[in-house]
């Protein structure tokens, strides 16, 4: 596996690339040896960020993971770039597909698959028309990060949420 290792905001020193590389590596066996990985490292405010892309054939897994700490968040980003890969070979195994891209030790060892998904809590609440102003409005007050609501105008079920950079998007069904 080849590594590109970038940085913004932030001077790479030997032990971040080799911290970047050491952790990488654990995951290089699950591929073959002409994929690339490519990390930037970066500082943004008082967040250092690790982002992790990884091209194989039909897909490309990618993480970021932002913390105060600069290696917890290459830590972070590397085990989510394995739980993707753990997803992934279960739906190549699923769908009988050849594993194009990665390894056969990748494909054929057994691994623990925890990722079942377990919902926990029921919520039932009465969706009141309302504009999407409104809506973001409502959002805030009960401080959470989207909103399902039924557009005044439209009379259709949309959501608004609220965007990493202080924003908001709106969801609406296709007509």
């Amino acid at each position: 596996m080849n590594f590109t290792i970038t940085g913004k905001n932030i001077e790479l020193t030997d032990n971040l690339k080799q911290s970047v590389e050491s952790k990488l590596d654990k995951l290089s066996r699950y591929f073959r040896k002409d994929t690339e990985a490519t990390v930037t490292l970066s500082i943004e405010r008082e967040l250092q960020k690790a982002e992790v892309t990884i091209p194989i054939k039909g897909n490309i897994l990618r993480a970021e993971q932002a913390t105060t700490d600069m290696y917890t968040s290459i830590d972070a980003a590397v085990d989510a770039i394995e739980k993707q890969l753990l997803k992934h070979r279960k739906k190549i195994i699923e769908r009988h597909h050849a594993g194009e891209g990665f390894s056969d030790v990748y494909l054929e060892e057994d691994y623990d698959d925890d990722d079942e998904i377990l919902i926990v809590r029921k919520k039932h609440f009465a969706v009141k028309p309302m504009d999407p102003e409104e809506a973001c409005l409502q959002m805030d007050m009960l401080g959470h990060n989207f909103y399902v609501f039924r557009n005044a105008d439209t009379d259709e079920i949309c959501v608004v949420y609220k965007r990493k950079n202080n924003t908001y998007g709106l969801i609406e069904p296709e007509v």
